[in-house]
C-alpha cells in the first residue's frame, strides 16, 4: 500500500497509507483530514479537492483530463501543479507522492 504525505493547510505533514485503486481523495477523508472537502464525492464535479502537487515519481499518476483542468483553470489559488485529488488514483508507482492541500477548498 502506497504511502501519501499530505501537506494540511496548517502547515503540518500527515502520510497515509492509501490503497492502490483509491483516490488521493479518498485517502484523506477515510482518515479524517481536514482541509479536502470533496462536497462531490469524486466525481470531478466541484473542485473542493483542489491540492498542489508537489511530488510524485514520473508516470505515478495520469494526465488531467478536460473535465479536471476546466475546473482547475477557474480557481483562484490555480497553479501548473494543480490537481484535483478524487482525479489522482493510487497505484504502486505513487509511493513517495506529496502533496499541499489548497486552503481555498470549501
Amino acid at each position: 500500500m502506497p504511502t501519501i504525505t499530505y501537506v494540511l493547510p496548517d502547515g503540518t505533514e500527515q502520510q497515509m497509507d492509501v490503497p492502490c485503486g483509491q483516490s488521493v481523495m479518498d485517502g484523506s477523508v477515510r482518515n479524517n483530514l481536514p482541509g479536502i472537502v470533496a462536497e462531490c464525492g469524486g466525481s470531478c464535479s466541484c473542485a473542493t479537492c483542489h491540492v498542489f502537487l508537489e511530488h510524485a515519481p514520473e508516470g505515478a499518476f495520469d494526465d488531467a483530463m478536460t473535465e479536471e483542468t476546466d475546473l482547475v483553470e477557474f480557481l483562484d489559488d490555480a497553479a501548473p501543479n494543480s490537481r484535483l485529488s478524487c482525479q489522482l488514483i493510487v497505484s504502486e508507482a505513487c509511493e513517495g507522492a506529496r502533496v499541499r492541500v489548497s486552503t481555498s477548498n470549501g
